[in-house]
């Protein structure tokens, strides 16, 4: 397994609401990861095709407006399957560039919204996905939630990765899940751009001793439609998200980042052998575990909310919990 490679956190914004040319924007920066030697990209949190800061969905206490139904239909309309058309680009993206990918979408399954985060290898397969277990607040009126069984780790000739998005960050219980995984590349696409986010990197960088390349945007008002109504209002210079970028080492050390002013690809040439390095005095699932006292459980069972069996038809139930064959 190659120890030693470049990474790279790709930090622009989404083409909002528009499908083709957030892939196509998406496809020109992988392009231009590679071009500066990156073997891993990571993409912002709702790269495709946005992330809609600032707008309620016409949302208050006991009542819904037509306006903000409307704007749900636009964000549906924007979103992908997974898979589909989409991920057969961004697949192609990713083989043309000879790049593991991550990247943020919003998935659309049937009526559902979900924030998903797609890798890809560099032959252009979708190795998986993960949806964000956990909207934040206002995001629950806009997304699903996700289940155990999209919190992968994969284990590539580059190094185990796997993607914990935006504030699910801040689930404990969730970081030792990926942490007992092995993860040594930790992805984590964000639309978190305060300043606080940075010290939580660091934080997790070191308590897991992984990598963190964390993604944010950086998009302007005047790149979404006129009729688009964030409370932020309709300067066109106005930022509406700001970025904040940054890679870290598995010592906590800032090795790229953060950035807050412009779009920009942050690279960093790293070692995994840093992580042996680093777990010499701090393994959090090994020899600084203490699982006589503290034991986590984690179902990774799908949780789909209608069962159909069709393999017993004479099966009946008599009690609840109870199958009798007649």
């Amino acid at each position: 397994m190659t120890t030693k490679l470049r990474v790279a956190a790709v930090q622009a914004g989404a083409v909002p609401f528009d499908v083709q040319g957030s892939l196509e924007k998406a496809r020109g920066l992988a392009a231009e990861a590679a071009a500066k030697g990156a073997k891993l990209a990571v993409f912002p949190e709702a790269f495709i095709s946005i992330y809609p800061k600032g707008l309620d969905f016409g949302c208050r206490l006991g009542m819904r407006s037509l306006e903000g139904r409307e704007d749900f239909r636009r964000y549906w309309e924007s979103a992908v399957e997974v898979p589909g058309p989409a991920t057969e680009v961004l697949g192609a993206a990713a083989r043309e560039n000879d790049l593991y990918l991550v990247i943020g979408v919003i998935e659309r399954d049937g009526g559902t919204l979900y924030c998903t985060a797609l890798f890809f290898s560099p032959d252009g397969k979708l190795l998986g996905k993960h949806r964000k277990l956990m909207p934040t607040a206002m995001e629950r009126l806009v997304w699903g939630f996700g289940d155990g069984s999209t919190i992968p780790v994969f284990d590539t000739p580059i190094g185990k990765m796997g993607a914990v998005i935006c504030w699910e960050n801040y689930m404990p219980l969730l970081r030792m899940a990926m942490y007992s995984k092995g993860i040594q590349l930790y992805c984590a696409p964000t639309a978190d751009d305060r300043d606080t986010w940075l010290p939580s990197m660091q934080h997790i960088a070191m308590e897991g001793r992984c990598f963190v390349i964390t993604s944010c945007q950086y998009i302007k008002r005047g790149a979404f439609p006129k009729d688009y109504q964030a409370i932020q209002g309709d300067d066109p210079e106005a930022v509406m998200i700001r970025g904040g970028s940054c890679i870290v080492g598995p010592l906590g050390q800032v090795l790229a980042g953060p950035n807050f002013e412009e779009e920009c690809i942050l690279t960093a040439d790293i070692d995994l052998d840093d992580i042996v390095r680093g777990k010499f005095d701090f393994d959090v699932v090994g020899h600084y575990a203490r699982p006589d006292v503290f034991r986590l459980y984690v179902n990774e069972a799908i949780s789909n909310p209608v069962v159909t069996r069709c393999d017993t038809p004479r099966d009946v139930f008599t009690e609840p919990g109870e199958l009798k064959q007649q």
